[in-house]
């Protein structure tokens, strides 16, 4: 693959072009050697539980100066070992779907298509974006993985064109 940034397009009120090379440093990330074998909330409510606890912080806090410091915590060996997904709700939520649109198709910028679902079930699909601490250069840029975990073995790969409709 020679791009690394996967689009989301169609009957949205937003295109969105994002690139999950940054993801590893994102909060909402999950582990995918973990995530299908432990019992986790669906995407959605998970990323507006963390938005909760983010604003409960800040309210107790108070409001705090401007930063410069990276309070950012990461664990070096587990970034270099696991592989990593991202929920896909988020991305969605922000593309604004329209009111019509039902399906969702995965595929790739030379046409190829690999994967079509209805709408709810992509928004609580995770997108797989490293594995063993790699980018997915040869069969990505991202997997798409359905959120009970059925096609772990097999995801859908090759992404980089999420069209909704």
């Amino acid at each position: 693959m020679s791009s690394m940034i996967v689009s989301i397009k169609g009957a949205v009120k937003h295109t969105i072009i994002i690139d999950p090379g940054v993801w590893i440093f994102d909060e909402r990330k999950v582990n995918l050697n973990t995530y299908f074998t432990e019992d986790h909330l669906d995407a959605s409510t998970a990323y507006f539980e963390q938005l909760g606890r983010s604003w409960d912080d800040q309210r107790l806090k108070g409001t705090r100066p401007q930063s410069n410091d990276n309070k950012l915590s990461v664990d070096k060996k587990a970034l270099t070992t696991s592989s990593y997904g991202m929920p896909l709700s988020p991305f969605i939520t922000h593309a604004q779907p329209s009111s019509k649109a039902s399906k969702v198709t995965f595929s790739s910028t030379t046409g190829s298509t690999y994967y079509i679902c209805s709408l709810n079930e992509a928004e609580n699909g995770i997108l797989g974006f490293s594995h063993k601490g790699q980018p997915l250069e040869e069969t990505g840029p991202v997997h798409f993985y359905l959120n009970d975990g059925s096609n772990f073995l097999t995801p859908v790969r090759g992404i980089d064109t999420i069209t909704i409709s």
